[in-house]
């Protein structure tokens, strides 16, 4: 049967920590073609595209995926979640995020233990809600917080060979320009 188990897990070490360094957005589509390994990883992609990088050092940037699974329909299929919040508002910001909610951009996400996972492979992302926030109190939040939802078959793809600072290091048919801010 091909859902039959093939390992099984240890305890992992207390080694790792919470948190995301960067978000890359790429427009859907551009990508090309993506390399699958056995373990649902990316190995490599094939297009020539940019990734348009967003720091966000905030706590409040989180990631989540649930397994939506039903025996009644024989289906399963994992909401792929990424929360971004960033300080400070902006025109260039507003349009900008305005272009990232009437897409559906694949989203690369870089965490703090220097692993990079792509959401909405297939399908790309959609921005499901959000807000532009000024804040009541001098310590609020002024800036924006975006909600962005994939529907995939899979967790969030592994990308083999990334580095910090270079999702894309590992892939050697992919021509990637990575768009920082300024």
């Amino acid at each position: 049967m091909a859902c039959d188990l093939t390992l099984g897990r240890l305890e992992d070490c207390k080694s790792n920590v919470g948190g995301i360094d960067a978000i890359y957005f790429i427009n859907f589509g551009e990508m090309g073609d993506a390399t699958i390994g056995t373990d649902d990883d990316i190995t490599d992609l094939s297009g020539t595209f940019s990734a348009f990088k967003y720091e966000v050092k905030s706590s409040a940037t989180n990631f989540e995926q649930t397994i939506n699974s039903s025996r009644d329909n024989g289906t399963t299929f994992i909401s792929q979640v990424v929360n971004m919040t960033l300080k400070g508002l902006s025109k260039e910001d507003n349009k900008e995020l305005k272009l990232l909610a009437w897409g559906r951009p694949h989203i690369v996400v870089e965490d703090r233990n220097g692993s990079s996972w792509l959401f909405g492979l297939e399908r790309g992302a959609e921005v499901t809600g959000g807000t532009a926030v000024s804040g009541g109190a001098m310590g609020d939040l002024s800036g924006y917080t975006l909600n962005m939802t994939a529907e995939e078959k899979t967790f969030a793809n592994y990308m083999e060979g990334a580095t910090a600072g270079d999702p894309f290091a590992g892939f050697t048919s992919a021509t990637v320009t990575i768009v920082e801010g300024v």
